[in-house]
């Protein structure tokens, strides 16, 4: 299967770099110190949203700004603890990109993307983050964003994404979307194609686009 693009949009966490036992330390510790239980988290979506929107559904609304600033705090803190890892593939995916055709589009807050993306050496030239936006995946307005900052039509982007809310996202924005099942089974995955992760995936750039295989 190719997939023809002239822009690529990645989600960050759980795409391109994997964060995981940070989230589970930073949470863990956030939801002691608000009353969270386990139930409480079973009741809202959590993975590809913004943390505003997480807390927003979790506590009432006057403990909220300061419980953003808290996750944030704790999340960004743990980043030089082994807090994030490049997933297989990334790197050279990336390298094989001019810089102009491809964006990170993150639930995360700007600070905390780039904190996360600086541990690993990725310095995109175009980066979508929660501050920007005001509704977060799965409504298409970060991926809308992104490729408008690209110049691109939504039509001729293509959407990299572990989260069910990120391909929603992508598929509400007319977007292609690729799902990778580093966080989720392919089974819960809605995509245009389904892949492990990057490296089963290159990426063929000319005067025409970007074309994606899968690799034999």
């Amino acid at each position: 299967m190719k997939i023809h693009a002239q822009a690529l949009l990645f989600d960050n966490d759980g795409t391109l770099v994997s964060s995981l036992a940070s989230v589970d330390r930073c949470w863990t510790q956030w939801a002691l110190e608000y009353g969270i239980t386990v139930d409480d988290f079973a009741r809202v979506e959590l993975h590809g949203r913004p943390a505003a929107e997480i807390a927003a559904d979790l506590l009432p609304a006057h403990l909220v700004p300061e419980a953003v600033a808290r996750i944030e705090k704790l999340e960004v803190d743990d980043v030089p603890n082994d807090g994030v890892q490049l997933l297989p593939g990334t790197k050279d995916f990336l390298d094989a990109l001019p810089a102009d055709r491809w964006a990170v589009v993150t639930s995360a807050t700007r600070r905390l993307a780039e904190a996360r993306l600086d541990a690993v050496g990725i310095l995109p030239k175009t980066l979508i983050a929660a501050d920007d936006i005001t509704r977060g995946k799965p409504d298409p307005e970060p991926y809308l964003l992104a490729a408008r900052e690209l110049g691109v039509d939504p039509a001729h982007c293509v959407v990299f994404e572990d989260a069910p809310a990120g391909l929603q996202a992508g598929r509400a924005a007319g977007m292609t979307t690729v799902a990778l099942t580093t966080t989720h089974q392919a089974h819960e995955l809605v995509a245009d194609l389904v892949v492990r992760d990057l490296s089963a995936l290159s990426a063929l750039v000319s005067d025409g686009g970007i074309e994606i295989s899968v690799r034999g």
